[in-house]
């Protein structure tokens, strides 16, 4: 048969055609779709010359129990200078900069890096050059490079940027490069890149806040550059004076270990998992979507079984017939393919465009030539899947009896009645497992939003940080004064009820972590404590959260102007410590093993600050101005200089709020940019973004699954209606009542759901197993999700069944006879 007939066959019937390309380009689209994601994400290289040569340098410290502790500036030199696996290696923090002298002052996000990186990555600056050692050198003149997105956003693109000064933290730095349009460092959206400026002479052991990189060598493989790492590290600890108040054995029995894994495979991180549990999901769905199809063939096979006996009567072979209507079933899949691909990409745009905060390298999600490839062997086979057992089972042996039956219209043959049984049982069957994995997600989302997260009205309290410099307050009593100016003036703005600031702001992921000694436990001369969580805060910091104070007082700006040897502590550290909160207040703890003691004076609520879905941590609270707190003696005193302002209010998410705060601000110094502006709500919504993005996903995977299941069981009772309407009209007219007519089909359906219902119990018992890790506080066998998924299959295909068993009932007898 010709392209030319068959796109006539498909016309003449358009519902069959419209319904059966719709359907397929649901599955396939949303395959596609998927496997952008997938192909962007996990499949395709960085991009960067060499990429696979490419490794991060992490570090665990298992005597303190720490599994991604980063790495430091004494490994870095050792590694840099000892190591035998590594062309390069360089060291890296991503942080934020004022900028003044242009126009208003900014804080802008920028990455410190040590000299090696950007030629590690094969990086070649559109402008100017990238650093050397010599800028590396604490010795060496200030420069930075910029991003081509800031060059043309402050600079307008102007070439003769090359040579300028830009104010950086009150400090003149010389702009020597722009790096080009093409270049992003891995997920980081910076602005500027600044050297490092180690100095060597003066790096301790410790010191665990950056991040690594270094280049294999041809032929070194991750193995070999983790043993020769392992090998390193003992000589590290021994090449470098430990941290001022530790000691060479504590290092040694935090028991450092390499953790070196590909740059890609640490970006990617545990997102992995979740994209193929996705990717396996929606694969379902493309299933269902073809048996739907499959079963849409069989019943139009009906219609043309007169068609295809006179074809065969006229000498056309077995194999023959069984081709043409393999072709009509791929151009079905080509367009469905096309209409697919067509959602994907609408649906790879809004993706970008929402831009989950978990999704490591959105950028590169693409609907490029891999990705059409994939659409276009995903339809093909789809065409042929679906295509090839009604294709067989219209083309069999019966044909040639069709014509000697004259015509007439007889009721389908057992052998097709119970292919679109099992076609309906398998989607059925289906569903249910795409339903039960959307159900545990949806319990998991519920399980996480009913946590109590330590804090109330998130989206009442608008964050934001800023940084008072040394070079605009030189004095640290003096900063810590103008901290409590600004918290007075934020005070005074309409609408505010309270004010306080933080080190950090909860859920950032950005909290300080150190070992914390308490008077009353003796620890041995190697042993470490357990890390905690280190926070600065200011007097009203929980108020002004929503938590509160459990035991105690809250913090007094006496106590950081005076600099008074007091802290506050967590719940949670209370009781790990004394057992009960209330006997924490008095005792004394201290950051280091040779610092001052300092007298707890307030037990707070515990706040979940690693996560929503991770366990409150255990927290000490400092003023945000004190003597003595580092063992270092050339750093007698500290005060927090970059600090997060909170400010509770109604009147969050109002039009000119923010600006009211800004002018706040800069009537106490106009120099103070305003960086990470956002409410509290946003910062929690953010922990939930890897559950919320999976959520969606499996929901519309399983409701595509039930529709498309509850239309493929309708469909074949609507069928079977039809096919039996001589019969149902005998029934009528000797007496057979309307309910019983109606049980005969809705029995029929529920006995095809309850088979499918079981088969899918099963096959979901192993296949929810595999999604155990991104459940929280649920059971990957949750007994209420199977049960409920079952029930709502069950009351879908009632409804399914009822409709037309309902027609049937309206049948009348004399017309159906007389039709006969």
């Amino acid at each position: 048969m010709r392209w030319r007939h068959i796109l006539r066959h498909l016309a003449a019937t358009p519902a069959f055609t419209g319904m059966a390309v719709l359907t397929l380009a649901l599955g396939i689209g949303a395959n596609t779709a998927i496997f952008s994601v997938i192909s962007g994400v996990l499949l395709k290289p960085l991009p960067y010359p060499g990429a696979e040569a490419l490794v991060a340098l992490d570090h665990s410290a298992l005597g303190l129990d720490i599994k991604r502790a980063g790495t430091a500036p004494f490994l870095y030199f050792t590694y840099r200078e000892d190591a035998k696996v590594f062309q390069d290696v360089a060291m890296w923090q991503s942080g934020t900069v004022s900028v003044t002298g242009i126009a208003k002052p900014e804080e802008v996000r920028t990455l410190f890096a040590t000299d090696g990186l950007l030629p590690i990555l094969g990086v070649q600056p559109q402008l100017g050059r990238v650093f050397t050692r010599a800028d590396d050198s604490p010795a060496g003149a200030e420069t930075v490079v910029l991003m081509a997105g800031y060059w043309r956003r402050t600079f307008a693109g102007d070439p003769s940027v090359i040579g300028r000064t830009l104010t950086l933290d009150g400090r003149p730095r010389e702009v020597i490069g722009v790096l080009p349009d093409t270049f992003r460092f891995l997920d980081q959206d910076v602005s500027l890149v600044l050297p490092q400026r180690l100095d060597r002479s003066k790096v301790v052991i410790g010191q665990f806040s950056y991040q690594g990189i270094a280049r294999l060598k041809p032929g070194v493989t991750v193995e070999h550059a983790s043993a020769d790492a392992k090998r390193l590290i003992p000589i590290a600890l021994h090449k470098f004076p430990p941290f001022p108040g530790a000691t060479l054995a504590l290092f040694e029995s935090a028991r450092i270990a390499p953790e070196i894994r590909s740059l890609k495979d640490d970006l990617v991180g545990d997102v992995r998992d979740t994209l193929w549990v996705l990717m396996g999901t929606i694969g379902l769905v493309l299933l269902i979507a073809c048996a739907n199809v499959a079963n849409l063939l069989l019943v139009r096979a009906e219609a043309r079984h007169q068609e295809l006996a006179v074809r065969a009567a006229l000498g056309a072979s077995r194999g023959r017939i069984v081709g043409d209507l393999l072709k009509e079933s791929l151009v079905l899949a080509l367009a469905g393919g096309v209409l697919g691909t067509g959602l994907a990409f609408a649906a790879v745009r809004l993706l970008v465009v929402l831009a989950p905060a978990n999704l490591p390298r959105l950028q590169e999600i693409t609907v490029g030539v891999p990705v059409l490839l994939f659409a276009l062997t995903v339809s093909l086979l789809s065409g042929v899947l679906f295509g090839l057992l009604p294709a067989l089972k219209q083309a069999g042996g019966q044909l040639a009896t069709t014509l000697r039956a004259g015509g007439r219209t007889a009721s389908a043959s057992k052998e097709r009645e119970r292919a679109r049984n099992v076609l309906v049982v398998a989607q059925i069957a289906l569903a249910l497992v795409l339903l039960v994995s959307a159900g545990l997600m949806i319990r998991t989302f519920r399980a996480i939003a009913a946590v109590d997260p330590g804090f109330r009205n998130p989206a009442q309290v608008q964050t934001l940080r800023l940084s008072i410099l040394e070079a605009q307050v030189k004095d640290d009593p003096a900063a810590a004064r103008m901290h409590q100016t600004i918290l007075d003036r934020l005070a005074a703005v309409p609408g505010v009820t309270s004010v306080a600031l933080a080190s950090t702001v909860t859920m950032t992921g950005q909290a300080w972590h150190d070992p914390l000694y308490a008077e009353d436990r003796v620890y041995g001369a190697s042993e470490v404590p357990p890390i905690r969580f280190f926070k600065f805060v200011s007097p009203g910091y929980m108020k002004t959260l929503g938590g509160s104070i459990l035991a105690g007082r809250d913090f007094t700006w006496d106590d950081a102007h005076g600099r008074r040897p007091v802290a506050m502590v967590s719940a949670t550290l209370a009781r790990e410590l004394w057992g009960d909160p209330t006997k924490a207040i008095g005792k004394r703890v201290r950051p280091y093993n040779k610092g001052i003691w300092r007298e707890v004076v307030g037990v707070v609520s515990d706040t979940r600050d690693d996560g929503i879905t991770q366990k409150a941590p255990a927290i000490a609270y400092w003023p945000i101005s004190m003597a003595e707190f580092s063992p270092d003696p050339k750093e007698p005193s500290f005060v927090l200089r970059s600090a997060a302002y909170l400010v509770r209010s109604e009147r969050t998410g109002r039009e000119g709020f923010v600006h009211e705060l800004e002018q706040a601000i800069w009537a106490t110094n106009p120099n103070l940019p305003l960086a990470s502006v956002r409410t509290l709500q946003e910062i929690y919504d953010t922990s939930l973004a890897r559950t919320s993005f999976t959520l969606v996903m499996l929901g519309l995977a399983g409701g595509m699954a039930l529709l498309l299941g509850v239309a493929g069981i309708y469909g074949v009772i609507s069928y079977a209606v039809s096919q039996r309407r001589r019969e149902i009209g005998i029934r009528i007219a000797l007496g057979a009542q309307p309910r019983a007519v109606t049980r005969l089909f809705v029995g029929h359906g529920l006995v095809l759901a309850a088979i499918g219902v079981v088969l899918g119990l099963t096959a979901a018992f192993g296949v929810t197993r595999l999604m155990s890790s991104l459940l929280f506080q649920v059971n990957a066998v949750d007994p209420v999700t199977y049960g409920a998924v079952s029930l709502v299959l069950f009351v879908a295909t009632l409804t399914a069944c009822y409709l037309p068993a309902l027609r049937a009932t309206r049948t009348d007898p004399i017309g159906a006879l007389r039709g006969e």
